[in-house]
């Protein structure tokens, strides 16, 4: 029988800025998904949500600090350098070419972005490309949520799978994961620090030191 090839995790996300929040998923996700390494892959133009008011080479470097020094995480800023919007399937796309055909890869995803997983562009494709790994927190009625959503419940149930049978299969499962909830949000963090808050140690130092140097947010 063949060596299975570890998986590979892809993260995304505007990254506005990066904070432990991201960086503990990308580590509970490699270790119980057996990823060989996490990519982490700041969005330029979401499709959903309003584009992200930091300059892109801000949060590229800011994610890049955030990566140094752990083996376990990669940057990549192909959607940073592509023009138009950020679709996922798009991106996707481009890494299963990079990556082979053979090769687990592992969308990771938070419940809510799940749950919005049909209002995404061309969001059947993904399956064809990747597996899905949902983080939720303990006791979070994921299913129920699911069957709210008559398509994407159809899916889960079709799709389900343990997190040790994703590295069997290069796409095609879903799978949840119960992480330790860490309540940070970018979107928090950036009311923090305008009116002049601390965020140490929700984010990591170098990225704190990288906003304060380049006054971002509102620091003066």
């Amino acid at each position: 029988m063949p060596d299975q090839i570890a998986p590979v995790g892809i993260l995304g996300g505007t990254f506005d800025p990066v904070h432990f929040g991201h960086l503990r998923l990308a580590e509970e996700a490699a270790d119980a998904c057996g990823l060989a390494q996490v990519v982490l892959i700041p969005a330029a133009l979401p499709n959903l949500r309003d584009a992200p008011a930091t300059p892109a080479s801000h949060r590229l470097e800011m994610v890049r600090l955030a990566a140094q020094g752990n083996a376990r995480l990669a940057v990549d800023d192909r959607e940073l350098r592509r023009e138009g919007m950020s679709y996922t399937v798009d991106t996707l796309s481009a890494l299963r070419a990079d990556f082979g055909a053979t090769r687990p890869i592992c969308l990771i995803l938070g419940a809510d972005a799940f749950l919005r997983l049909p209002r995404w562009s061309r969001w059947l494709r993904l399956f064809e490309l990747c597996h899905i790994v949902v983080a939720t927190r303990p006791g979070y009625e994921l299913e129920r949520q699911a069957e709210a959503h008559e398509e994407l419940d159809a899916q889960w149930r079709l799709r389900q799978v343990a997190l040790p049978a994703l590295s069997g299969r290069p796409a095609g499962g879903i799978a949840r994961l119960e992480i330790p909830l860490l309540e940070i949000s970018a979107s928090d963090l950036r009311a923090r620090m305008s009116r002049g808050a601390s965020v140490r140690y929700l984010l990591p130092p170098a990225v704190v030191d990288y906003i304060a140097v380049h006054r971002l947010y509102g620091i003066q």
